[in-house]
């Protein structure tokens, strides 16, 4: 188990590498891209980088710690996706399952109303047909009008009150033949709470946290001093995100609203697709963990089925290169991707500013967690890091 230190700079073993990271990391301060950032850097298991860089909240100056919390946003999936692993691995449910076997309510049509079945694995692959109410136009899109929440919200709902509303909007396809980035695990964790017989949050602890050790991630910060102030991209800096703050990821979407003080409440539904939070290291070990072969958490065989590309000729917009598997997106052609990771990569992010990939090929985990949105997600800033990390550009 990688150790979790609340250090802000540990000596690198690996001093040109620490040169090139710790250059990106000082642009991106210097020029207000980000407020503050984590990264850890993982070769075969070793820790060969870490830092701690700038500010946790900005107006108290608080400098960020490697122990600092973050609203982890969509690095969630891989840790609620790992948990559906290990209920495979445990023969409590299979790939193949009809989700109405463990959710008898869950079952949305079609827009000509017919009922298509929809397995597990479209779930976890997000080909169910399902959608995200963040990447429709505007505010009168059909989750919006549904009420579903993204898992970033404020919503006062429970998670059996989402799935209804989720499962009253037409599917946008029928399972397996698309692909759409969605609310689908979302619907994971209800199947896990279903399967286990125990609430998200404890399945998730009993499944993947608590064998790792990783005591400082769930899904309310345990430690609110500890929790970083998150921002958002703006001229001359970063703006401090408000509660209820709605911002767009893409051209022609109606964008995120966010909750900040959602990580705060006991009382908000656990969202298995947004709604964790956790320190970079934590993340960190989750991950390695499965790069190495899954450890305590899953066998080999599970892991190589987490990193298989699922999604064969479906095209996955604005990811050139990449399919995707179960948790995260897999890399199929560099070329295409512009990448200098090897075939295989996995890869995925948060919108609260969040980036992380798994080169298995080189023994690489690489986990950034920033307070900055989107730069820490997918703004230039990541693919620095990136070619920085493999001595490119």
């Amino acid at each position: 188990m990688i150790p979790n230190r609340a250090s802000s700079r540990q000596p690198s073993t690996d001093p040109a590498l620490a040169e090139r990271v710790d250059a990106v990391l000082s642009r991106q301060l210097e020029t207000h891209r980000l407020v503050g950032a984590v990264v850890l850097i993982a070769r075969d298991g070793e820790l060969v980088y870490r830092r701690a860089a700038g500010l946790a909240d900005r107006e108290a100056r608080t400098p960020m710690r490697e122990d600092t919390q973050f609203r982890l946003a969509s690095v969630t999936k891989p840790i609620v996706s790992t948990a559906a692993m290990a209920l495979v691995a445990q023969h409590k449910l299979s790939l193949d399952d009809d989700v109405t076997r463990w959710l008898p309510g869950f079952r949305p049509a079609l827009r000509d109303g017919s009922v298509p079945g929809i397995r597990v694995r479209h779930l976890l692959t997000h080909t169910a047909g399902l959608g995200y109410r963040f990447t429709e136009a505007d505010a009168t899109g059909p989750y919006a009008r549904a009420g579903a929440s993204d898992g970033l919200d404020a919503a006062s709902i429970t998670l059996a009150e989402n799935l209804r509303r989720i499962a009253s909007v037409p599917l946008q396809f029928a399972p397996g033949t698309g692909w759409n980035y969605s609310l689908s695990i979302d619907v994971v964790g209800a199947l896990i709470e279903a399967v286990s017989g125990l609430p998200l949050a404890d399945a998730i602890d009993t499944l993947v946290l608590r064998p790792l050790g990783a005591r400082d991630t769930g899904f309310v910060a345990r430690d609110p001093a500890r929790l970083a102030t998150p921002y958002v991209n703006d001229t001359p800096q970063p703006h401090r995100l408000a509660e209820n703050e709605t911002v767009p990821i893409f051209d022609g979407t109606v964008g995120v609203t966010y909750s900040p003080s959602r990580a705060l409440d006991a009382d908000a539904f656990p969202s298995g697709g947004a709604g964790m939070v956790g320190t970079a290291g934590d993340v960190l070990n989750v991950l390695d963990t499965l790069r190495a072969g899954g450890g305590s958490l899953l066998p080999a065989d599970l892991v190589d089925e987490m990193g298989r590309a699922h999604t064969g000729n479906l095209e996955l917009p604005d990811l050139p290169g990449a399919e995707f598997g179960i948790g995260f997106s897999v890399l199929r052609d560099p070329l295409a991707a512009a990448s200098p990771e090897s075939v295989g990569t996995w890869r995925w992010g948060g919108v609260y500013g969040h980036s992380w990939f798994v080169d298995r090929a080189r023994g690489l985990t690489v986990v950034s967690l920033s307070n900055t949105l989107y730069e820490g997600m997918n703004g230039q800033y990541t693919i620095d890091l990136r070619d920085a990390i493999y001595g490119a550009g």
